[in-house]
């Protein structure tokens, strides 16, 4: 059988930046949570984005939990989440004793959709955080998000797990809200083989942020806590990974880009195929190169045959209000997040795959038309 072609795998620089940081921490003995890889990892990442203030953690999930709480976000509040996405950007709002509301996608974007965001804000209108998420790389619609809930008076949190690299009109995705999230988990377009990062512009809160992440150690000679503490924090290896793939990020968006670009032109012509919308607003970093099928074949059909020739696919997220334990929640909007699952999938997008390989997905599609 043909080597298995993989949906996202890890990829490590050629030049081994990653290992050279890894080797500094190895040989300087700070191998446990902080160090100066951290330190440095946070400074570039705010360099990379553009944002005054970053703390870096052990995932995404443990920065959208202290983004929530930075929030202000307590038991019985009203969170509202979209719900095209993974578990994990609406799991912490359970962890804090909140009530997730689940907002829909829009066709045009796929990501949260203004209209059902408003119709939320009338049924809800004591709500204290919004998370809204930008899916496979493609932007939200922040404008006419942020403008929603600054006029109710809301915090944002960019749940930008799948988009670091991409741009709304020219400023990442994940500094736009009050608080943004990335993921290094292992399938994202850079990974330090897990861990996240919490950013924002506000420094205190980003400060308060790190003293929860480390268990909410108060300054004393003795270990003294008087607030609820996470053991939340990055390693220093792990952070010295992340360091080393952040300078190969811009090449990782462009091979993202001509693996979408390449399914594009040669797949977009068969009949019932629909790309991911790319916007007027959106400099995506294609973490995922996705269609939607709408025709004699189905999803299933498309998935199974790449599967039989040891390649790797997936549905679109099966939304939130559509997940066993999320069900007993409210859901405000059409239906686009279900027919996306229904019709959806996400093709391997690795950044490893050469010519050959695209090549071998594209005639295994082929011959289902």
């Amino acid at each position: 059988m043909s080597q298995r072609i993989f949906l996202s795998s890890p990829h490590m620089s050629d030049e081994g930046y990653e290992r050279q940081y890894v080797k500094e921490a190895f040989d300087t003995n700070w191998l446990a949570p902080l160090g100066e890889n951290v330190n440095k990892f946070e400074e570039e990442i705010t360099r990379k984005v553009g944002v005054k203030a970053a703390a870096a953690l052990n995932s995404g999930t443990s920065a959208i939990h202290l983004a929530l709480k930075a929030a202000g976000v307590e038991k019985g509040d009203i969170v509202f989440c979209s719900t095209l996405t993974f578990s994990a950007t609406a799991n912490p709002i359970v962890y804090e004793g909140a009530i997730p509301v689940f907002i829909d996608s829009d066709e045009k974007s796929w990501n949260m959709d203004p209209k059902a965001l408003e119709e939320a804000f009338e049924k809800y209108p004591d709500v204290k955080a919004v998370i809204v998420v930008h899916l496979y790389g493609l932007s939200a619609d922040m404008d006419k998000i942020m403008a929603i809930c600054k006029r109710h008076n809301v915090a944002v949190i960019e749940d930008a797990a799948e988009s670091l690299g991409g741009y709304y009109r020219g400023t990442a995705t994940g500094t736009i809200g009050d608080y943004g999230v990335y993921s290094f988990n292992g399938n994202k377009i850079i990974t330090s083989s897990g861990g996240g990062m919490l950013v924002s512009n506000n420094e205190d809160k980003i400060a308060k942020a790190r003293f929860w992440a480390t268990q909410s150690r108060d300054q004393a000679r003795h270990y003294q806590h008087s607030e609820l503490g996470y053991n939340y924090r990055m390693s220093n290896v792990v952070a010295g990974i992340g360091r080393g793939q952040l300078k190969v990020l811009e090449e990782r968006v462009q091979k993202k880009k001509y693996i979408f670009e390449y399914y594009k032109k040669e797949l977009g012509n068969l009949e019932g195929v629909q790309f991911m919308p790319i916007n007027e607003w959106d400099s995506p970093n294609y973490w995922l190169s996705c269609l939607t099928l709408h025709g004699q074949v189905s999803p299933t059909e498309l998935m199974d045959e790449l599967e039989h020739a040891n390649i790797e696919s997936r549905p679109i997220w099966k939304p939130m209000h559509k997940q066993p334990f999320f069900e007993e929640y409210d859901f405000v909007g059409d239906g686009v997040s279900e027919k996306l699952f229904e019709t959806g999938v996400c093709l391997p997008s690795d950044t490893k795959m050469n010519d050959n390989e695209l090549e071998r997905v594209v005639e295994i599609i082929r011959r289902l038309w």
